[in-house]
């Protein structure tokens, strides 16, 4: 074998720099985080998520951690955009919970006519509580 440098084996990316390409390739144009910002980055990847149980089901949108929660009943479209290797989503079932991370970053929860869902939509009282002012 020759050690010419077209036969190099490449270097593999380090966890971070796996972890993060998504990222620095999606990330919408000045940092615009819109619902229609993310839609735009295109190559949309929708999934289907309903409530078949008797119980308010928590719905975790990852990376960044905003939350829905669905009445029994009810569904979510969740849409993946722009580029990720491999898959575009990893989904978690816990009692009462359901994470997915969408593996470019940037995902969108809408109802099943397209309407955005708000972050928060139908929270409990209580639950994920907003820490802001000094003691955060």
């Amino acid at each position: 074998m020759s050690n010419a440098p077209e036969n190099a084996r490449p270097e593999s990316p380090t966890d971070a720099e796996r972890f993060t390409a998504p990222l620095v390739t999606n990330m919408p144009m000045a940092g615009d985080f819109s619902h229609e910002a993310i839609q735009r980055l295109g190559n949309p990847v929708p999934m289907l998520v309903i409530n078949d149980g008797t119980e308010l089901l928590e719905l975790m949108l990852e990376p960044f951690g905003q939350d829905y929660w669905l009445r029994p009943g009810e569904s979510f479209v969740v849409t993946s955009y722009g580029e990720w290797s491999d898959h575009p989503f990893e989904t978690i079932h816990e009692p009462d919970l359901i994470t997915v991370w969408a593996t470019s970053w940037f995902a969108t929860v809408s109802f099943r006519n397209g309407d955005e869902v708000p972050g928060g939509y139908q929270r409990p009282d209580g639950e994920h509580p907003v820490v802001s002012g000094p003691e955060a």
